[in-house]
């Protein structure tokens, strides 16, 4: 690939190896000045490895990198500010207990005439100038702790404007957005486009590249291979240049035969959840649907001991039980997928092996400690039965991307002998090739006799997994449809059943 004379980032023959891995095989790309890149791939394609070098959090082994022609040194996160590059993070780089107006111009701050002490109000109003630039009028008195992730984001976005920004780099933005806070981000990209900024868009959210794209890169097992004009391409070429294959399908013939009752949740109510009855059966995935905040996700955290009852019964494979702690609920045999692995889900800094583990241990102690060889012949067999991309058991599970990280929780779950598995937004922040894999896994699940609940914003998603779709709405379980019975129009149709239409995302 030869750069384009309209180039503003050339990416020239870039590698980057780590031990047992390489990252990048020599990856060419360029951006153009106006215009919204997508760069899309599976889950350790290489695309994080990309932006880390972009961002100067690390630096490649080989190869080059110009801006205008011009070869630059990106070797700090400062040296990639002063080029003009901004980035945001999947995971956003607030400080939660400062305000809006610090964050914004955070090392940037205005000065008294002739002082070394910050202008309060200079602060404020540059802060409000850059906002008010995104078509945004946060209050920059507030702290970030009490935004929503959207304001937060436009935070982020501000504060890389403040400092001139002329390459912005998008990690996977949307995935914690509702479709109104998603309509906003595009509205704020296509006005920073208009302005002739760059911006590279990761995403795996396919139908985003059609809606907000110009070009589109892919990349796969650290190489580019393919490219195209967003408008030259179909959404089959796409997935076959990802997974290096034809999918056929993006969702594989379960072939599920629901059986007996595994769970009864009877007249549950908890927290602002209301009434609540449904079962699961074995053989089944059983969906939850509805907008964001109507309290699926606190369901979870109810049967998972995480959050405490007013009233309501729950049996588990016939027997009535009353977790009133996570502990509690794994000794049952419960298992949760948290909607954030990173937070909830995963102790970053522990490697593969001892987040494996971490739910069963007892079953690995002998004689008061735990038995380290058997430790790690559990976590290498579950780690290769789930295909997760690592050099070896003792990565440190930050190191990982994104679709490996979820693995790491359900080999977790799969060692502790769970008999009832929910999983929170599985496939949120994955490629579609693992989003196949874990399908094809929870088909597996509940074959087995395993109770598997799948809660989800795509509806997509659970229109093509799910034998049976429980729909809430404001804390209430507004109905259960049967697959057959089941369509967008009329899970929306429960969605909003108390909110006079909705506004959240149910996609």
């Amino acid at each position: 690939m030869t750069a384009s004379p309209e180039s503003l980032l050339s990416v020239r023959a870039v590698v980057k190896r780590y031990p047992g891995v390489v990252a990048l095989g020599g990856v060419d790309v360029d951006l153009r000045a106006g215009e919204i890149h997508c760069l899309v791939g599976e889950n350790g394609a290489g695309k994080s490895t990309l932006m880390k070098i972009l961002a100067g959090a690390i630096r490649a082994d080989e190869g080059s990198i110009t801006i205008d022609g011009m070869s630059v040194t990106i070797d700090s996160p400062l040296a990639s500010q002063r080029i003009g590059i901004g980035v945001i993070h999947q995971e956003l780089k607030v400080v939660p207990e400062l305000s809006v107006a610090e964050n914004i111009l955070l090392g940037n701050e205005p000065l008294r005439s002739g002082t070394p002490f910050i202008d309060p109000v200079a602060l404020r109003e540059r802060a409000e100038s850059l906002l008010a630039t995104l078509g945004e009028s946060i209050d920059v008195t507030r702290r970030v702790r009490d935004l929503s992730t959207a304001e937060q984001q436009m935070v982020e976005i501000a504060k890389a404007i403040s400092r001139n920004v002329r390459i912005l780099i998008l990690d996977e933005p949307t995935a914690p957005l509702t479709d109104h806070e998603i309509n906003g981000l595009f509205t704020v990209l296509r006005r920073l486009k208009a302005e002739s900024v760059g911006i590279i868009y990761i995403s795996h959210r396919l139908e985003e590249i059609f809606e907000i794209g110009d070009r589109v890169t892919v990349l796969r097992d650290g190489l580019v291979v393919g490219g195209a004009p967003v408008g030259q391409i179909d959404r089959q070429t796409l997935i076959r240049w990802m997974v290096g294959r034809e999918l056929a399908q993006e969702f594989p013939p379960l072939e599920l035969s629901p059986g007996q009752e595994i769970l009864r949740v009877e007249n549950l109510s908890a927290g602002f959840l209301k009434d609540i009855t449904f079962s699961v059966r074995r053989g089944e995935l059983f969906g939850l649907a509805g907008l964001v905040g109507a309290g699926r996700s606190e369901l979870a955290r109810v049967l998972f001991g995480a959050l405490a009852r007013r009233s309501g019964t729950v049996l588990l494979d016939g027997k009535e039980i009353a977790p009133s702690s996570p502990r509690e609920a794994i000794d049952e045999g419960i298992g949760l997928l948290t909607e954030d692995r990173n937070r909830y889900g995963l102790i970053l800094a522990m490697n593969i092996r001892e987040n494996i583990s971490l739910a069963n241990l007892g079953a690995l102690v002998r004689g008061g400690f735990v038995d380290r060889r058997r430790e790690a012949a559990a976590a290498e067999e579950f780690s290769s039965k789930l295909h997760i991309k690592a050099p070896h058991m003792e990565v440190a599970v930050d190191s990982l991307s994104g679709g490996n990280r979820q693995k790491v929780v359900l080999a977790r779950w799969l060692f502790s002998s769970s008999k009832l598995l929910i999983f929170d937004e599985p496939t949120a922040g994955v490629d579609v090739g693992v989003k196949y894999e874990i399908y094809s896994l929870m088909g597996q699940l509940a074959r087995q006799g395993i109770g598997v609940i799948v809660i989800s914003s795509d509806l997509n998603e659970l229109l093509g997994i799910s034998t049976r779709i429980g729909v809430m709405c404001e804390g209430r379980l507004t109905g259960i449809l049967d697959k057959r019975d089941a369509d967008k129009e009329t899970i929306m149709s429960l969605a909003t059943q108390f909110t006079g239409g909705g506004h959240n995302r149910v996609d």
